[in-house]
């Protein structure tokens, strides 16, 4: 089977070897049907290619660089597996890296994937401001996509979910639920979808009661930011906990029904991301779901485009809409889900 070669995956698929080489090197576009055949007769032999002599020869690794700023967020994995899905349909490997939040981290791997001569990279920025001057050098090398946060304006393509959209679900459902007293427990720091969310609450909120705007209070994405922020918001006694992401959400969740508060009778909980361990959690969580399916397929195909022929061009800074999951966290206060 090492012996198998593209002419004999070209013959049993019935094209010629440059359209076997464009599907299985995922350089130029190629039709679903021929794709298709092309895979199967070369899965059916066996064949294997030379990743490194066809690096040789084209110049190209056939791999794509994702960094991500913390795996442990459970949104992070979802959607690590969607971008896998796409790009290996176009025959493009990923090699995966972890920052921990931290922009110094981040740099210092986008330089590794950079010197293991990745052909482009996908990058979820730790910080918008921080991150900036080494995603922007990136760029200036390989074809760069920014996905689920932004580093400013000009530095490179960008595909993420409407933040604002999101928190205007939330707060016109919990209106519509009749709360009135709503706080807000979101991150610190400047990554874009945690200062987008914060901005659209503080923005929003006040419709509900003018002093919502300030019962907010800032940490960082994790449950147990979520209980300790209960802790410093409770005696205000707010009617409805609107939180940047579900694992803040659950925190939060969990300390309340410690404090023996009625959720969702006396106070409401919402989350943003939709990630398994919302709709586990006893009651559900509402929540803002991301199409993360549909941002892996428009960064995949953003990327695409910059690896193609026709690569240049304006940047493009896509946003996609979001969908609110209502479950049992936000009914109103009659209702029991």
């Amino acid at each position: 089977m090492a012996d198998v070669t593209l002419r004999d995956v070209a013959r049993a698929a019935g094209c010629s070897v440059a359209t076997v080489s464009r599907v299985l090197a995922g350089t130029r576009p190629v039709g679903a049907d021929t794709a298709r055949r092309v895979r199967a007769a070369a899965a059916s032999l066996g064949y294997r290619p030379n990743h490194a002599a066809r690096a040789l020869r084209s110049r190209a690794t056939g791999t794509v660089g994702l960094v991500l700023p913390q795996i442990t967020n459970p949104f992070y994995p979802a959607l690590v597996r969607e971008l896998t899905h796409a790009l290996h349909a176009e025959g493009r490997a990923v090699l995966l890296a972890d920052c921990d939040d931290d922009p110094v981290v981040e740099a210092e791997r986008i330089d590794d994937l950079l010197s293991r001569r990745v052909d482009a990279l996908l990058v979820i920025p730790a910080d918008e401001r921080r991150s900036r001057d080494a995603v922007a050098a990136a760029a200036a090398r390989v074809p760069l996509v920014l996905l689920d946060r932004r580093c400013g304006p000009g530095v490179a393509d960008s595909v993420a979910v409407d933040n604002a959209t999101g928190m205007a679900l939330v707060l016109d459902h919990l209106a519509a639920t009749g709360r009135r007293r709503p706080c807000f427990v979101g991150a610190h720091g400047m990554a874009s979808a945690a200062a987008e969310r914060r901005a659209a609450y503080a923005a929003g909120s006040g419709a509900l009661d003018p002093a919502a705007p300030e019962r907010t209070a800032l940490g960082d994405f994790s449950v147990a930011w979520g209980r300790a922020a209960v802790d410093a918001l409770w005696q205000a006694r707010p009617d409805a906990v609107v939180c940047a992401n579900d694992l803040i959400a659950i925190g939060v969740l969990h300390r309340l029904q410690e404090l023996g508060a009625d959720v969702p009778g006396e106070v409401a909980v919402t989350g943003f991301d939709d990630i398994p361990m919302a709709d586990l959690a006893a009651p559900g969580i509402t929540t803002v779901r991301q199409p993360v399916a549909e941002l892996a397929a428009e960064a995949t195909r953003l990327l695409g485009h910059r690896l193609g022929a026709d690569g240049a061009g304006p940047q493009r800074a896509l946003r996609l809409a979001p969908d609110l999951v209502v479950r049992g966290s936000s009914a109103a206060p009659h209702v029991r889900a």
